[in-house]
């Protein structure tokens, strides 16, 4: 049976491609058939005149299934702006999505689908990444920054993902500032103002270790 997870933040830049390929290596370590997949990105380069997005890339090489990389990231836009502007010539159709999801899919046990930005970021004109979510039925991790502000966030995004009906399988607690104060304290506070479990807390670290990181983690 396919088993699948989507991958939103309560924010840009909170830690969301460290905490995707940390689940790819926690499945990897389990001998599972394991697919990334990126859809939309923005803010990427330019490489051999094509526009890829390192997080994309990063997934396409500590994946188990090896696959095209315009089936990992079908939407690649080189502006690091919200998508539904860097894309506006170029939008995203969920069709399109959907069918790219479906062939990594059908070739593995596991896939993770990192969403982009946080849970109501435009991908279009008319949808967001909470949509997406709609769309591929996955159940939601939820990754949270651990800083300044992120008991609010964390709060807002995951009655969000509520409201959307959608399943929240967790929360993973990224330390992504090492002088961050009451570390512990906003963990638990977290713990104890979402009705999800706490699926494993990273710890900060300049590099990133997945195998590392996988051991951190209890699906």
């Amino acid at each position: 049976m396919n088993q699948g997870y989507f991958i939103t933040g309560t924010d840009t830049g909170v830690g969301k491609t460290w905490a995707t390929l940390s689940l790819i290596h926690y499945f990897k370590n389990q001998g599972k058939r394991v697919a990334g997949m990126k859809p939309v990105a923005s803010g990427c380069l330019t490489e051999r005149g094509k526009v890829v997005n390192e997080d994309a890339l990063q997934i396409q090489q500590h994946a188990s299934v090896n696959a095209d990389y315009d089936l990992i990231n079908p939407y690649a836009f080189a502006m690091p702006v919200s998508p539904h502007i860097a894309g506006a010539k170029n939008p995203v159709i969920m069709d399109k999505v959907l069918a790219c999801y479906n062939q990594l899919k059908a070739s593995s046990e596991i896939i993770i689908v990192e969403g982009a930005g946080g849970w109501y970021t435009p991908i279009n004109s008319r949808q967001d990444i909470a949509d997406l979510a709609k769309v591929l039925r996955l159940p939601v991790i939820l990754v949270v920054a651990i800083r300044l502000g992120c008991i609010n966030q964390a709060k807002l995004t995951f009655c969000a993902i509520q409201q959307a009906g959608i399943e929240a399988t967790g929360w993973i607690a990224m330390c992504s500032d090492p002088q961050v104060l009451c570390l512990e304290e906003t963990i638990e506070t977290i713990k104890n103002a979402i009705e999800t479990p706490l699926l494993g807390v990273l710890p900060y670290t300049k590099t990133a270790d997945f195998n590392f990181f996988a051991q951190q983690l209890r699906l």
